[in-house]
């Protein structure tokens, strides 16, 4: 992704139909900065980019509510994201346990500029934070669309459409994820060709349902076909802003989980029902989301690729659970 092209893009739809100049004039500007931040000439600082969309009518905080969901960090509702500080309080939480130093080597941004972002010490241009935003996530898309329209971002508008397609795959196959999965594995790659069943097999899956997944894969650009094998594309499918698709694929994972248990498969199934106080509950909530975030920096760095695995995160208050609560 070209990350510049992006920043233009995404400056160019907060101005909207205003002029450049009443643009600059409205967000406090005595030059036209907005001239120069849609020509890449200079940029604004990530900041000034939050501070911006907001001045352009965005409620930052309900916008980073539909971003994280359900799992919305508490620093949001009380830090001011058009400061420098809670900039670096984004970044660090979305970049879970990955390290600086791996983050600089991915990036090719000095781990020294980083850490210093990550303190609020300095802030990154648009650019940069876009970028760093990027690799510590993977869900930059999300959060550019919650910031400003979608369509009205050429770079952005088609990954959200094609998003929304794949949303709605993983919805009615959910295998789908295991089929990706099994492509990426090292068996599958040794294969002289790919033969028709091998995936199921690995997936406890059949013909039928290994087919329709790799068909509807390559429709919406998840896999393309090398002459000989399946090739993954990497592509993040988030549901948090289509809840029921959540809903759909945990409880799908939930009952693949059951019936293994049933079965007494292989694996590792715990469980821990225990009581503590509501500030500790809060905290085991907010580990949990540490964790899962640290897991898929974990699993984005592995090779090679041996093992299809679900990691099946569940914590909740047994209180029984009604609409009305």
């Amino acid at each position: 992704m070209d990350h510049k092209q992006l920043a233009k893009e995404f400056l160019r739809s907060l101005r909207g139909k205003r002029s450049q100049v009443a643009w600059s004039r409205r967000l406090g500007y005595r030059s036209n900065v907005a001239y120069s931040w849609e020509k890449g000439r200079r940029w604004p600082t990530a900041a000034e980019a939050f501070r911006a969309a907001a001045r352009n009518g965005t409620d930052l905080c309900a916008a980073m509510e539909r971003f994280f969901g359900r799992g919305c960090p508490a620093w949001v509702y009380e830090e001011n994201l058009a400061e420098p500080g809670a900039i670096g309080l984004l970044l660090d939480e979305m970049r879970g346990s990955t390290t600086i130093v791996e983050l600089a080597r991915r990036t090719g941004i000095s781990r020294y500029a980083i850490a210093r972002w990550l303190s609020g010490q300095t802030e990154p241009k648009l650019p940069d934070f876009f970028l760093l935003f990027e690799t510590a996530s993977t869900r930059l898309i999300d959060l550019v669309s919650v910031l400003a329209d979608p369509e009205l971002i050429p770079t952005v508008n088609e990954q959200v459409q094609l998003a929304d397609m794949r949303r709605q795959g993983a919805y009615l196959l959910p295998w789908t994820q295991g089929v990706l999965r099994a492509i990426e594995l090292e068996t599958y790659a040794q294969l002289r060709a790919h033969e028709p069943g091998w995936i199921g097999r690995h997936l406890g899956i059949d013909m039928e349902m290994e087919a329709k997944c790799l068909s509807f894969l390559r429709e919406t650009g998840q896999v393309s076909w090398t002459g000989s094998h399946y090739r993954g594309n990497t592509v993040a499918v988030d549901t948090r802003g289509r809840p029921e698709i959540g809903r759909r694929l945990k409880a799908h994972w939930s009952q693949e989980a059951i019936e293994r248990i049933d079965a007494g498969a292989p694996g590792q199934f715990s469980y821990l029902v225990f009581s503590c106080s509501a500030d500790d509950f809060e905290r085991i909530r907010e580990l949990h989301l540490k964790y899962f975030n640290t897991l898929r920096g974990l699993i984005s760095e592995s090779a090679p690729n041996e093992v299809v695995g679900v990691a099946n995160v569940q914590l909740f208050d047994l209180k029984r659970w009604t609409d009305g609560d």
